[in-house]
């Protein structure tokens, strides 16, 4: 808002001006005589004025029809009102014979729900302007209204011209702003005249309720705000028993507290013509005179379509000043929206370059939010603060774009960072997955001049009630005004709602994308783990009789063949028997992309007694190899065989790649709350230095690492305990700790090392835990040892 804390708390109070039914005041302006018809054209209602305009008793019209004043035409001519829409008036000149003369009257016919009203205005001409008159008198106004570009040189020639066509002391242009507050941003005055313009107006001097009837009538005129109202005869029409509805009556009378608040400006005749932007109010003509002035109905309907003229030019002038922001915001979306749908990564294309993302709506600072990953583009608050901003927009923000230019007024945390985010523009792409862009501005003070001060519009009663009451003075008042930025404009805000459409539409065709490219890799995984298998078993014949034939040669025919030869054939036999490793990898890999699980309820602490049974069994040197389980593990649903080759895998890889003279092994889990914590129950089961080890360097904290972004795998589900198997081994290579252990046939160190291998056993661990919808990784230091994590979901 651009109006002050104490205005906010003036246009939020019930006042009792707010509440008054200002379009039903029973009441009219002395200058004229106004009955209420029938559909028949019955008088029901009559101002109690009739006697002074008409020479009639108010009792003496009630019941007659309306021939009883006018003649045939002239009543055909007030019957057309009942064809047309509510509030479009029909004017007529009329002449009526009283007592002692025949007078003559604008006559102002329009219809309500319930009635027609015709008001009778004295006048001095029997004529009706020509067109050509007309032209005359508004035709040059426009045109010079027509030669600038200019808003506020524009808005200069309107008051100029209105000022000259109906001599009013002051003529201003007023602007409203989005609370309801405005200011005067043209004017023109007699020299004598204090100036009203730049200063600023609180929304209670022009309330909800008359904003609301300037919107639906685009011209009032009040001749002298001293004048004691009228008061209707029957106030009530007697077929509905409900007052009667003045509001597009030109005659209805004016509330006190407007009558006192001009006065005290020592205003006595008010004309006001509305300024309408795209059907909302955007500003008045406000005129003043001193003293009172009566206006012919010409001039004042010539008023009112110079108003409209003025309203149709207004869009052009406010597109032609906002025009180059407009355009440069358009180009800037254009080429942003192109690269995003282009890139890669999602993220790089929208906070790279930063200023990109930033001039998109000309803010200081942005916050990219994906899930619980959140970017910072230039001045923001930190990321805790952000987080928590998030967290509050969940709550009370159910709009998927959201905009502020007093965040601490709405969000009090805000206070700490108002120097960079006391503007905020938050846009929701999707509040399932938590996809949020939110742009800041920085505090701008500023010093508003207020024409007096607007708390004394505001009076407490002594029921602790708060009335609005006129304002006494009017001189400049100045205010500081912290904690605000400067306000979003309503193209930022569009700008912001095409990149939020154009995230969505690009996220589709993403989507089209990768579904159309996942079923074509299924049935690419389909075709190539047939032909791997088909391919794999059907190699191992020869490859048999190659081994067969070589042994045959090498045991028979050894005597007729020379050392060379006999070494050949060592060689073709070691190598047939190392494809056979690998064919038989092959196989198994295969064969796990076309199984299906079957998965039950497993007990892994049974399960994994069986696996370090059937290792001991296996080595001869078992008995030096230490094996600790720190605590229970739990049961979980998963397939019994296939977890069995993993933690047969994982423990093998764990003392075949351990050149340590004492060796040990730790198989444990971690919860939710323990891997979030610093370092939970990994620490009551650590090996490493201070907690039983014997005497091992190798000692992080054990907690679980979160997998690298570049991980195809989702994030772990926050449920799922996390299994770890630690040892004391060689370790691995900082750049072979994502994807290269896991790759099929990738050894890290020759064949002759550590017991030779397929290079096959992690790929089918990865795979296996793949297909339980889980996920692996490790963290390792060379020289001190390994772990390595796993879920299955």
């Amino acid at each position: 808002m651009s109006q002050p804390e104490t205005t906010t708390t003036q246009a939020t109070a019930l006042t009792n001006h707010d509440r008054k039914p200002i379009h039903i005041p029973g009441f009219i302006q002395p200058h004229g005589v106004l009955l209420a018809l029938s559909t028949q054209l019955e008088i029901l209602q009559v101002s109690n004025n009739t006697q002074e305009h008409l020479g009639k008793e108010p009792e003496e019209l009630f019941g007659k029809p309306l021939s009883y004043l006018l003649e045939a035409q002239q009543i055909e001519t007030v019957k057309q009102c009942l064809a047309k829409k509510i509030g479009i008036p029909n004017a007529f000149k009329v002449s009526i014979n009283t007592l002692h003369r025949q007078r003559d009257f604008d006559a102002i016919a329009h219809r309500t729900e319930e009635a027609v009203i015709l008001e009778l205005e004295p006048t001095d001409s029997k004529s009706e302007v020509s067109f050509l008159g007309f032209h005359a008198l508004a035709g040059e106004a426009i045109a010079k209204m027509q030669r600038t570009s200019n808003l506020i040189e524009f808005l200069h020639i309107v008051a100029q011209e209105v000022q000259k066509i109906i001599g009013f002391d002051r003529v201003m242009v007023y602007k409203f702003d989005q609370s309801g507050a405005g200011s005067v941003i043209s004017e023109v005055k007699r020299e004598d005249l204090s100036p009203y313009l730049g200063l600023h107006y609180p929304a209670t001097d022009i309330p909800v309720q008359a904003r609301e009837l300037y919107t639906r009538c685009l011209l009032r005129f009040l001749p002298d705000l001293t004048a004691e109202p009228v008061k209707l005869v029957s106030p009530e029409n007697p077929t509905t028993h409900q007052p009667i509805d003045l509001s597009y009556s030109v005659l209805r009378s004016f509330d006190s507290c407007c009558a006192e608040y001009h006065q005290n400006m020592g205003v006595k005749a008010l004309l006001v013509i509305s300024l309408i932007q795209e059907q909302k109010l955007w500003g008045l003509i406000s005129c003043h005179h001193l003293t009172p002035k009566y206006i012919s109905y010409e001039v004042l309907k010539m008023c009112e379509f110079l108003g409209q003229i003025v309203s149709s030019e207004l869009a052009h002038k406010i597109s032609y000043s906002e025009w180059d922001y407009k355009v440069k915001l358009k180009s800037l979306q254009s080429d942003f929206l192109e690269s995003i749908s282009q890139a890669d990564n999602f993220i790089d294309a929208l906070i790279k370059p930063e200023i990109r993302l930033l001039d998109l709506v000309s803010a200081s600072g942005a916050a990219v939010c994906l899930n619980n990953e959140i970017t910072l583009v230039g001045a923001t608050p930190n990321i805790h603060e952000v987080r928590a901003l998030i967290e509050w927009a969940d709550t009370q923000v159910s709009d998927n774009l959201f905009s502020t230019d007093s965040l601490p007024k709405l969000y009090p945390e805000a206070l700490i960072f108002k120097d960079t985010a006391s503007g905020l523009l938050l846009l929701r792409i999707s509040k399932i997955r938590r996809y949020y862009i939110l742009w800041f501005r920085p505090e701008v003070i500023q010093t508003v001049n207020w024409a007096g001060n607007p708390n004394e519009s505001i009076q407490a009663q002594a029921d602790g009630s708060l009335i609005l009451c006129p304002r006494k003075s009017f001189e400049q008042w100045q205010e500081t005004v912290r904690l605000t930025s400067l306000p979003w404009k309503a193209c930022e805000l569009e700008s912001a709602i095409a990149l939020s459409n154009a995230i969505v539409g690009i996220v589709l065709s993403k989507a089209d994308e990768l579904a159309k490219i996942n079923l074509e890799l299924e049935r690419s995984n389909r075709e190539l783990a047939s032909f791997a298998y088909a391919a794999s078993h059907d190699l191992k014949e020869p490859l048999r009789g190659i081994y067969n034939f070589s042994t045959v040669l090498l045991e028979d025919y050894a005597q007729v063949l020379d050392d060379e030869g006999i070494e050949c054939l060592q060689t073709v036999i070691s190598l047939s028997v190392r494809m056979e490793t690998l064919i038989n990898a092959l196989l198994r890999l295969s064969q796990l992309g076309q199984a299906q699980l079957r998965e039950q309820a497993t007990d892994l602490n049974e399960l994994v007694t069986q696996v370090i049974e059937v290792f001991r069994a296996s080595r001869q040197d078992s008995g030096l190899v230490d094996i600790c389980i720190p605590r229970p593990l739990p049961t979980v649903q998963c397939d019994r065989v296939l977890v069995n080759e993993v933690f047969s895998n994982l423990l093998g890889n764990a003392f075949k790649y351990n050149d340590k003279p004492e060796q040990w092994v730790e198989i444990g889990y971690l919860s939710q709350e323990e891997e979030q914590g610093a370092g939970g129950a990994g620490e009551q089961g650590s090996r490493g230095q201070g907690a039983g080890s014997k005497g091992e360097e190798f000692s992080p904290l054990l907690r679980a690492p979160r997998p690298s972004a570049s991980f195809p795998c989702p994030i772990p589900n926050p449920q799922s305990p996390i299994f770890y198997i630690r040892d004391n081994g060689i370790g691995i290579p900082q750049h072979h700790l994502e994807e290269t252990i896991f790759r099929l046939f990738k050894r890290l160190h020759s064949q002759e090392k550590y017991g030779g291998g397929a290079g096959a056993g992690l790929a089918i661990v990865k795979k296996i835990v793949e297909l339980h919808n889980g996920q692996i990784w490790v963290e390792s230091t060379i020289g001190f040892g390994s772990i390595f994590y796993f879920t299955l979901e």
